[in-house]
């Protein structure tokens, strides 16, 4: 450092810097007069240095060159002054500070950029922050997988064939359709296909095309500039597919989506490019793209609900997952998976009787695996020992409907009420798959009294069941 004397800095170099500054800087006298300007405010108000220097910033108003003036309120206020302003060459965000002496202002020095330039670090700022948002959701992920096996847990010869298929594809970028019936796994394996995939440290992107309003869809998969409508974010948004570039996006319940947003999704995957709602550049993506349904859309092709060509761009390699009672063999493996993590969930030691696994392999599952983890979860809590003993009867329990009005009418008030509850819970736990959280949250109570009530629920049913 130079220390041995100071570095004096002449006017002349002082302006020579002020010219060269990226910002606007606008000086003004204790009236408004303007005493200096640099070329880059000159530039916004659409004027040379020399023309501007001695005006008044209120003849700069009369002029038209702008609307109004933070210099002027900032002399006014004697405070620093931000406001946005309409120049002739358009908006800019002005900020003016005076420099006051003896409580008497001396001049202004206002700075000024403009708001295009604001504007274009902002969409990078809202786009360094999706991306960040993106890699938190793929540790978040990665972190939950590491937790857990990466092998699906089945035994069965139909999906021993179709995990290996799934992991010889998994390398190649080719879209996957994945069918079958609900709770069959379909999430579970695009997540596998994903997981031995070279996107594997990308994100993974689940979307539930049947939970998206119609009018919103092609924003949410595309995205949206700035007041492309209303109620839209301030700053814009980016669509799943930017989240998901470079990773894999799973569209589930594909069959339900609109059919003029397919024509959409088509063109998305055919070019690789998307375009934001309201924007006029196409944004570049590489996302790999895995669709699951429930649905035959081979029938909704017939029914004129899906477009041909998009089934035949989604369904390069296609799986059919089997539903749980054509696999009997994976009931057994899928039970004892399920018992093990909650045994070290809840820190227990619990096993099935025998008779407990016969009564599982013997039902029909129409839930499939979402159904079985969720009954075995159920009454894994309400069992006191450490021996579940689990029956026919007790699994049909779950399904129990509400009971006739003749019925109701041979109740007291109490067991009334209770039934009604019952039915209430039990419809809520369906309509969300069982999810303990979710319902709890529906009906507005704690997850640990929906867990107290399904357990007296099942206590008072199993005093009425014969084992």
């Amino acid at each position: 450092m130079r220390l041995e004397k100071d570095i004096q800095i002449s006017i002349s170099q002082i302006k020579q810097i002020f010219d060269r500054s990226f910002d606007g800087i606008f000086v003004t006298d204790s009236e408004g007069y303007v005493i200096f300007i640099n070329h880059t405010a000159a530039h916004h108000l659409n004027r040379s240095v020399e023309n501007t220097i001695g005006l008044n910033v209120n003849e700069l108003m009369q002029m038209g060159i702008y609307d109004r003036s933070a210099a002027l309120e900032a002399i006014k206020q004697k405070r620093t002054i931000t406001m946005r302003v309409k120049t002739i060459t358009g908006n800019s965000i002005s900020t003016s500070l005076p420099i006051i002496e003896n409580d008497k202002v001396l001049m202004t020095i206002t700075n000024v950029r403009s708001e295009k330039t604001l504007d274009s670090y902002i969409k990078e700022l809202e786009y360094e922050r999706a991306t960040a948002q993106r890699y938190r959701s793929a540790a978040n992920y990665l972190s939950e997988v590491n937790k857990k096996s990466r092998l699906i847990i089945a035994k069965s010869k139909s999906m021993e064939t179709i995990i290996n298929t799934a992991q010889n594809i998994a390398t190649t970028d080719c879209t996957v359709l994945i069918s079958g019936e609900s709770g069959t796994g379909k999430e579970v394996l695009s997540r596998f296909i994903h997981l031995n995939s070279t996107r594997s440290d990308e994100p993974f992107i689940p979307v539930n095309c049947a939970a998206i309003p119609h009018e919103l869809i092609e924003s949410e998969f595309f995205g949206y500039e700035k007041g492309a409508f209303t109620g839209a974010n301030q700053q814009g948004k980016p669509g799943f597919f930017e989240m998901a570039n470079n990773g894999t996006l799973f569209l589930d319940e594909l069959g339900d989506m609109p059919i003029s947003m397919q024509s959409k999704l088509l063109r998305a995957l055919e070019t690789g490019e998307i375009q934001r709602l309201g924007g006029t550049t196409r944004i570049k993506t590489n996302v790999r793209v895995i669709t699951a349904t429930n649905k035959n859309l081979h029938q909704l092709m017939t029914e004129g609900k899906f477009r041909d060509d998009l089934y035949y761009r989604i369904s390069v390699i296609p799986f059919q997952l089997p539903p749980l009672r054509e696999r009997p063999e994976d009931i057994v493996e899928l039970s004892n998976h399920f018992l093990q993590e909650y045994n070290l969930k809840y820190n227990a030691n619990k096993y099935f009787s025998d008779r407990s696994m016969l009564s599982l392999m013997d039902y029909a599952w129409p839930g499939n695996i979402r159904e079985l983890r969720n009954i075995i979860e159920r009454i894994f809590i309400i069992t006191q020992g450490d021996q579940l003993e689990i029956s026919k009867q007790m699994i049909n329990h779950q399904h129990s409907r509400m009971t006739s009005a003749s019925e109701y009418a041979e109740l007291d008030l109490k067991n009334y009420m209770r039934e009604v509850e019952k039915h209430y819970i039990y419809r809520a736990l369906e309509k969300h798959e069982g999810r303990i959280g979710e319902t709890a949250d529906y009906l507005g109570i704690h997850r640990t009294l929906l867990y107290k009530k399904l357990k007296q629920f099942e206590e008072l049913a199993c005093e009425s069941i014969d084992y």
